[in-house]
């Protein structure tokens, strides 16, 4: 049953997409991320769902006038310089044909960040884009949620079979960076249950990602906890929110947990963090000898045998710092972490520039929710291998079609009315005069 209702939702949103490619892209993130076939049991599981969708998705786009230049900030143009410069890592890598399907992969997702870019343009298209990005993962959230409170903390919480987020670690990660952007939802919706139900996915998600048991995951949680606080304009119920989680929730977590926890100060004694310190520290001697670092992988046992410290053991980057330092090399991390500076940079300027315009207001929100999103998977990634996860690229997506939205007046060539607003899953907000000839006249200028 499972598998007849995920292929059905899956044949009638690619037809759609023959004559409306952007919903292609909503049908792309939605299996891109859930990976929703991955919990059936049929011939669903192994079907090649993702490939339909995009293939649904670029014959639409052959066909639509309604496409433009990816083009539209800075962030775009960083990443598509780190993909260039990592397809030449992968040429001169140590192993081409070896590095190929993991090359593929990741080529895939660009491709489809950028395909978003080109489809996507007025706040219809913007919002419904985020409810995929995040709704997708607050439904695992959900049910690994609730998996933690009926038992107890007890049983560790994972991710989709065959995904990047796998991984309880990853898993984690991943819900916790969705929390702001569920913040950002719930200050756009209108309807008081819609609230309250994004209220209690937060609090779940939180939940799952306490119930992974990952380390990493739970500084990232404080961290973003902080910030999140912090940016916040309503830090009272923020306050009440962040107090129930710590005073409910930490308690009920099984002695196994708070062991788990306690070694995060003892990672001199931790063979695991001795391990990724090693595995740190060939990255780092991988990237001085090879100008695009060693492909798509420097996991090769020459490299650990050469350069590692404390031992010749193989081991995952577990960083998404150092896995694109030895994979990409000093270039490619250079690229990597500037593409993600000029994103929070551009966010930045929605939370400046959108409160100063009525129609624009949202975009402030989304900027300074995505913000707190970027730091926690900041945080939470240096200790995880996710540098090619899709979540922040598609943040990166939401704050850049934002952007470039609010300077092109996006909002006087908006349909007047749109299924979010009719749902209440939009707050509308009556135009009004703008205070000062700058306020005025910010929504004029370009986006450089």
């Amino acid at each position: 049953m499972r598998d007849i209702l995920v292929v059905s939702i899956v044949v009638v949103v690619a037809l759609l997409a023959l004559r409306r490619p952007w919903m292609g892209v909503m049908l792309w993130t939605w299996i891109s991320i859930m990976n929703p076939h991955r919990y059936t049991w049929g011939f669903a599981y192994t079907a090649p769902l993702a490939m339909f969708a995009a293939l649904a998705t670029l014959i639409g786009l052959l066909f639509t006038r309604e496409r433009a230049s990816p083009f539209k900030g800075a962030p775009v143009w960083i990443f598509f310089a780190f993909s260039v410069w990592l397809t030449l890592s992968w040429l001169f890598g140590v192993d081409p044909a070896g590095d190929y399907p993991q090359w593929d992969k990741v080529m895939k997702i660009y491709f489809m960040t950028f395909v978003a870019l080109i489809l996507l343009d007025n706040r219809h298209h913007i919002m419904a884009f985020a409810w995929v990005t995040v709704g997708s993962l607050a439904l695992l959230g959900l049910k690994g949620g609730i998996f933690t409170v009926l038992h107890g903390g007890n049983y560790r919480v994972w991710g989709p079979a065959g995904s990047y987020i796998e991984d309880n670690n990853a898993f984690a990660l991943a819900l916790i960076v969705i929390i702001p952007l569920l913040h950002f939802l719930q200050l756009q919706v209108q309807q008081k249950w819609a609230r309250h139900g994004l209220s209690a996915t937060m609090v779940l998600c939180a939940a799952a990602a306490l119930g992974s048991h990952s380390r990493g995951a739970f500084l990232a949680l404080i961290a973003m906890g902080a910030v999140f606080w912090w940016r916040s304009e309503k830090k009272g119920l923020m306050t009440v929110l962040i107090a129930f989680m710590a005073l409910v929730m930490l308690p009920m977590m099984p002695a196994e947990w708070w062991e788990r926890m306690a070694t995060i100060t003892e990672y001199e004694e931790d063979e695991s963090a001795i391990g990724r310190l090693n595995g740190w520290i060939v990255a780092i001697e991988v990237a001085k000898t090879h100008l695009f670092g060693a492909g798509m992988s420097y996991q090769y046992q020459e490299f650990f045998s050469a350069y590692g410290y404390y031992n010749d053991n193989v081991i995952a980057a577990h960083s998404i710092y150092f896995q694109v330092l030895g994979n990409h090399g000093f270039g490619g991390l250079f690229l990597y972490l500037l593409m993600w500076i000029a994103t929070y940079r551009s966010a930045s300027w929605l939370r400046k520039h959108g409160k100063a315009i009525p129609e624009a207001r949202w975009t402030a929100d989304l900027g300074a929710m995505v913000q707190v999103g970027l730091l926690g998977f900041a945080a939470g990634g240096a200790f995880l291998s996710l540098s090619y996860f899709d979540l922040p690229y598609n943040m990166m997506v939401l704050v850049v079609l934002a952007r470039h939205w609010v300077a092109t007046r996006g909002w006087e060539r908006d349909p007047p009315g749109t299924l979010l607003e009719y749902a209440g899953l939009w707050r509308k907000r009556a135009p009004q005069p703008v205070a000062g000839r700058e306020a005025a006249g910010m929504a004029r200028r370009t986006d450089p």
